[in-house]
């Protein structure tokens, strides 16, 4: 089984991440910071924070749906802000998408947040509300179950120290992961967490038998040549015990985003 966990950067380079997907094959992909607009005429619409603009595909979800026809989607918001076209505001989607090839049944699965409630009117100010999505598959050709999670954790100007916030943010995707996985379960926990590596939250992980793949393979950038600052982790894939890992990478070629895309092989 293959696991890609990916900040897909909102579709900015959206033709790269459908060729990687085509080309990669995963049995299931973590997406995060996905966009969905329905109601867009465009194919590009313009985000904007102050004096921060950014390019979005306007529905890179279904971009990413028509890449893995093969896979069950589910697409889980954590705000509805707004795009723009122009001078005209468009209501948009923003949050997690999971893929998971048809063949690979979900026995079970929670999705709750980690920071703060959906936001219905508006991305609200920084650190914004931040969700987590948890499924459990059961793989026929090895006669297991797997759980796998992930999110985006919430980002917060001051940097990526840890906080109050984002110590509690580690505590609820920790209980998300246990209302889930059973005792024997291999389990996978992965996404752009915006932490360092000493960061409590795999203190917190650490209590249910996860660790952190992405040092321990001695990996210390998880970012691309698309992102200009300093602190280059952002992206963690942790596994317990029971998981086999036959294959782990960190890909730097090709870039599909700001953020690297990671692979496990299990």
């Amino acid at each position: 089984m293959k696991i890609v966990s990916l900040n897909g950067w909102g579709g900015v380079l959206h033709k790269e991440v459908q060729a990687f997907l085509g080309a990669e094959s995963p049995d299931v992909l973590c997406l995060q910071e996905v966009v969905h607009t329905p109601s867009a005429s465009k194919d590009w619409l313009m985000y904007r924070d102050q004096d921060h603009e950014l390019p979005q595909r306007a529905n890179f979800f279904q971009d990413v749906c028509e890449a893995l026809p093969g896979h069950s989607a589910q697409f889980l918001p954590a705000a509805q802000g707004v795009l723009w076209d122009g001078g005209e505001s468009i209501p948009s989607q923003w949050g997690l998408a999971t893929f998971v090839r048809k063949n690979y049944p979900i026995i079970g699965q929670a999705q709750g947040f980690v920071h703060k409630d959906f936001s219905p009117d508006g991305y609200g100010e920084h650190p914004r509300c931040r969700n987590a999505h948890v499924v459990r598959l059961f793989n026929f050709e090895k006669g297991w179950p797997i759980t796998i999670a992930h999110m985006h954790g919430l980002r917060d100007l001051a940097g990526k120290g840890d906080t109050p916030e984002r110590v509690e943010q580690a505590v609820r995707l920790t209980r998300l992961v246990q209302s889930v996985a059973q005792p024997t379960d291999r389990i996978v926990v992965c996404g752009d967490f915006n932490v360092e590596p000493t960061s409590q939250t795999f203190t917190a992980l650490s209590e249910v038998g996860l660790r952190d793949l992405v040092t321990a393979f001695g990996h210390s950038d998880t970012r691309t040549s698309h992102y200009k600052k300093l602190g280059r982790f952002a992206d963690y894939m942790l596994v317990n015990g029971n998981v086999d890992v036959k294959a782990f990478k960190v890909i730097e070629h090709p870039e599909v985003s700001d953020h690297r895309p990671i692979l496990l092989e299990v």
